[in-house]
């Protein structure tokens, strides 16, 4: 620990993010990206912006992409905000509409950002218990706090929360902002978006790094009422008026209008889903429904941890958590189907060997 650092700095436990090693080649399903290629359009977008008009600051107001968001989702540009990742964009939140000393709510098992966020801007929270099949008690969320963050569906679990649920939370808690955070609703649910003309306290959060393929460009956005999204272009203007590239902005833009295209990929890891789902289930594995582009596997025949090993001595990562409650699990991103025919068939292959003790 450095004499230099801040009292916060020493205080906090910063966010890991699923390892990326790099001595071999692996089949990478730890860390819930799309296994498709961005959209052709993206691609097209990006070679062209990629000329001598690089050497100017982008747009700060990020014009073209938020119209195409705008556009796409029905609701007014001035009710859209744009920032590098859903995670820069959850940030500005805390600091757009928490104070210190404010107390929020969110699970007990999710995003584990969210701690991390708090603890950062030190605002208190308590952490609501999930029920005995991970999903989320409304009524948990109906209790006097200064704020709530609910990811949706939830991360690691994939579960999913009903409208009806976001809209009972949201009419419980008028004077507090609640945050929806979608970033993998394109994979099985219905986006909040829908409600934020009717509850001026709901954000919504989503990023373009799952649905859309795009994690290695870092964009994210924000959807709500517009005295919330002022309040987040505040934050955003007194730490870096240019939070997205050039190439970020057009490339966000290009994957918003290519609706075929998305749709199609959303579809290919939604069917590679259910079918994984199943051959673990076959395999003795307990599956919680995902609405997710990844699952939340409990094994029966070894140890998560042993099997999350063994795994990536076979070039597969997967995730694992040494948590309580989830200790038991592993969350595995959908690939491609090779990809994930190649995980179920080591699967069954290092459970065979646990069974006959290596023989």
């Amino acid at each position: 620990m450095s004499k230099y650092w801040s009292d916060v700095v020493k205080k906090i436990q910063p966010y890991v993010p699923g390892e990326q090693p790099k001595d071999q080649k692996y089949i990478k399903l730890n860390t819930n990206e799309n296994p498709y290629p961005p959209s052709p359009l993206v691609i097209e977008a990006i070679k062209k912006a990629a000329d001598e008009a690089l050497r100017l600051y982008p747009d700060p107001l990020c014009t073209s992409l938020v119209s195409s968001i705008a556009d796409y989702y029905h609701v007014s540009k001035k009710q859209v905000f744009v920032g590098n990742g859903s995670d820069e964009v959850l940030a500005f939140g805390f600091l757009a509409y928490y104070n210190q000393g404010d107390r929020i709510l969110y699970p007990d098992i999710t995003y584990s950002f969210y701690p991390v966020y708090s603890n950062m801007f030190q605002v208190d929270y308590d952490l609501v218990a999930l029920g005995s099949g991970f999903e989320l008690g409304v009524e948990d969320y109906l209790k006097k706090n200064d704020g709530i963050i609910i990811a949706n569906p939830n991360a690691p679990t994939g579960k999913l929360l009903s409208l009806e649920g976001i809209k009972t939370i949201l009419e419980a808690n008028m004077d507090q902002v609640v945050i929806i955070d979608e970033a993998y609703i394109d994979f099985g649910g219905e986006s909040a978006v829908g409600l934020v003309n009717s509850y001026s306290n709901l954000l919504v959060v989503q990023t373009m790094s799952k649905s859309r393929s795009l994690a290695g460009m870092r964009i994210g956005f924000a959807i709500g009422h517009e005295d919330l999204i002022d309040g987040l272009n505040r934050v955003k203007n007194s730490i870096n008026s240019y939070t997205l590239d050039r190439l970020a902005l057009v490339a966000g833009a290009a994957a918003m209008k290519d609706q075929d295209y998305f749709q199609e990929t959303c579809s290919k890891v939604i069917e590679t889903r259910e079918w994984v789902s199943k051959r673990l289930e076959g395999l003795g594995f307990e599956v919680p429904r995902s609405s997710a582009n990844f699952i939340f596997a409990a094994p029966s025949r070894i140890d998560a941890e042993e099997l999350f090993i063994k795994l990536k001595e076979q070039g597969i990562l997967v995730r694992y958590f040494n948590q309580p409650k989830i200790s038991g699990y592993l969350r595995i991103s959908i690939g491609t189907d090779q990809e994930m025919t190649a995980l179920c068939e080591a699967v069954a292959g290092i459970q065979e060997s646990v069974v006959t003790g290596g023989q």
